[in-house]
């Protein structure tokens, strides 16, 4: 969702904050604006579109103020215009805002009644009228920040900037939010999200909800502190001091993010099980297993639900634990009727997904022991779970998840084979081995896969068709398609297609079929079935099978030796590299998808 980078210190503040926008342009983003302290006023540029039309304006006044918030919008409260981009501001304060403000129509009605003039069309704003209301009668900027957080509802981050004062604050509810400090430079800094401060600070701190951050650059024994709700001093925060290095945010010789991280995959699997075999790796891991749950309540949202879906599959099949799979955006609006011995599983790449962080409060609040498999260690759904495996992708910038879902899947299969008690096992280090090897091999093809993209790219809809454990990865693979190529794709399991969207299929409609050992013949026939409607087939399936290559238009053959548990992940790659190509033929915007933010922080 919006990118949100504050800073203050010695320097001139739009260096670090046009450049942490930047690093967070993969969020997605539809206007940009900046904000500093001029000659003891407070200066707004805004402008609807790309970045780059904001740095053009700041480049042209060059503002010198060591004081600065900028903000990268996705709208969800007025139109796509300046007047609705952020930062807000009036003679007193400026603020961005990450969230949604629930009660902004009852908020911007009574503070009407105080004869307030709103400008922009957004729910922010009422927060900054609010503010300011506050400010007049306490005449203390912490005091009216935390009096006017208390009167909105919903989950939302703010940081905010007053005229006369060199502190930036910070508060938020349910939406991610960090600040970091430079013990080099003194400075400090606000984002929401840690990659945009790589390089900027070595102190990163995840704050605790409702709580205040007051970030001083002029503060040398304590350059951020922090207040509850009630404005007393609090420690609820969680400190990192591990390095990040800029090298995972860049691009290096790939003309993509979204290819580079395909490519990174094999090395990220070779490294995981070292990881997970150190004690602080193993722990979660094995306190899971002391309290091994009856059934699992998993959810999700997006590639994590499929990567749930894998991971549903081997623990239903190698440790025979029942786990139920669900959306987040649907759990909780059900009358969930939770039993002794059940668990909540919670996957999610930022932590910070609004959806899944309300499912792991619901279930926490039902006794459940909740768990998580997270990429970014500190995020809301980290601090909130009783354990987290964290899945150690780095990071990921391309919109559309590749290497998280590998990732994720991978950690649930360590942890069924901690489950049944073979995590140390030879099996196990071969499958992972095996499988790296695999994905190194399909990587070897993308010549090939490159050639089908272009050969399909122009078709008019693709239906995605898999089995068994391979029917989650025909979810993914039509997800994929949908999300960087904006063609209608849909995911199915292979048994369906005769319950209806057989109809569909003519010489214009491609169907994607995965034909594994894995419940081959029915699944070999429902090819068969739609290659007789003239449908156009390209398969995926073991190499050196003729029968398939006979039927297929176009047959992708795979070495499926020594990865029989983890062979959904091998052809996923294929499916992330074919949708990657169809999309680079069609010239859509690969890493930054139209209409789409890589964490989805508001419901």
């Amino acid at each position: 969702m919006c990118g949100i980078v504050g800073y203050s210190g010695n320097s001139v503040a739009s260096t670090p904050v046009l450049e942490g926008l930047s690093r967070l342009e993969y969020r997605g983003y539809d206007s940009a604006g900046f904000s500093y302290q001029e000659m003891g006023e407070l200066k707004i540029i805004k402008k609807e579109g790309k970045l780059e039309n904001l740095k053009n304006e700041v480049e042209k006044l060059k503002p010198t103020s060591g004081i600065g918030i900028g903000h990268t919008r996705w709208a969800t409260h007025g139109a796509v215009n300046d007047l609705n981009a952020h930062p807000h501001g009036n003679e007193q304060f400026s603020i961005v805002h990450n969230g949604i403000i629930e009660n902004a129509n009852a908020l911007r009605d009574q503070l009407k009644g105080l004869d307030y003039k709103f400008i922009s069309q957004t729910d922010s704003e009422t927060f900054l009228v609010k503010l300011t209301d506050e400010f007049k009668k306490c005449n203390d900027v912490k005091q009216a920040i935390l009096n006017a957080f208390k009167c909105i509802e919903g989950n939302s981050a703010f940081v905010i900037m007053h005229k006369e004062s060199q502190h930036l604050y910070a508060i938020k509810r349910a939406a991610p939010l960090v600040c970091g400090h430079s013990s080099e430079t003194g400075a400090v800094f606000v984002s929401s999200d840690p990659y945009a401060l790589i390089g900027f600070a070595n102190k990163i701190f995840f704050p605790g909800d409702e709580i205040l951050c007051v970030c001083s650059a002029d503060n040398k024994v304590q350059p951020i502190e922090f207040y509850d709700i009630e404005g007393k001093q609090s420690n609820n925060y969680k400190l990192q001091e591990k390095e990040l290095t800029l090298d995972v945010a860049q691009k290096g010789t790939y003309e993509h993010f979204m290819l580079k991280e395909i490519f990174e995959q094999p090395e990220l699997l070779n490294t995981l099980y070292t990881r997970y075999k150190t004690a602080e790796g193993s722990r979660a891991l094995n306190n899971i297993v002391k309290n091994k749950p009856r059934l699992i309540n998993l959810t999700a949202c997006g590639t994590a639900l499929h990567a749930g879906m894998v991971i549903k599959n081997f623990l239903e099949k190698h440790n025979n634990i029942r786990v139920l799979v669900d959306y987040a955006s649907e759990f909780r609006y059900r009358n969930q009727m939770f039993g002794k011995d059940e668990a909540g599983l919670f996957i999610s790449q930022s932590g910070e997904t609004a959806d899944t962080l309300a499912c792991q409060e619901l279930c926490k609040e039902n006794g459940l022991q909740t768990y998580s498999i997270v990429n970014v260690e500190g995020s809301t759904l980290y601090r909130n779970c009783d354990e987290n495996l964290l899945i150690h992708a780095g990071a990921e910038i391309g919109v559309a998840s590749t290497k998280a879902f590998t990732q994720m899947a991978v950690v649930g299969y360590l942890l069924s084979q901690t489950l049944n008690g073979k995590f140390e096992s030879e099996e196990t280090k071969e499958e992972l081995h095996n499988t790296a090897n695999a994905i190194y091999e399909v990587l070897h093809k993308e010549e090939l896969i490159q050639n089908i993209a272009k050969e399909i790219y122009n078709y008019k809809g693709f239906i995605f068709t898999g089995r068994g454990e391979e029917f989650p990865i025909a979810l993914e693979g039509a997800l994929k398609l949908k999300e960087i190529a904006y063609v209608h794709a849909e995911g199915y399991a292979a048994g369906e297609l005769k319950h209806g969207p057989i109809a569909l299929f003519d010489e214009q409609l491609v169907n994607v079929a995965i034909v594994t050992p894995d419940l081959y013949q029915k699944t070999f026939s429902n090819a068969q079935e739609v290659k007789a409607r003239r449908g156009v087939m390209v398969i995926i399936g073991e190499e050196g099978n003729s029968e398939l290559e006979d039927i297929s238009d176009y047959f992708i053959g795979l070495n499926f030796n020594g990865v029989e548990k983890l062979r959904p992940l091998v052809i996923n790659v294929v499916l992330q590299l074919l949708s990657y190509h169809i999309a680079k033929f069609k010239g859509t915007d690969i890493d930054k998808p139209r209409n789409l933010a890589k964490s989805v922080t508001v419901e």
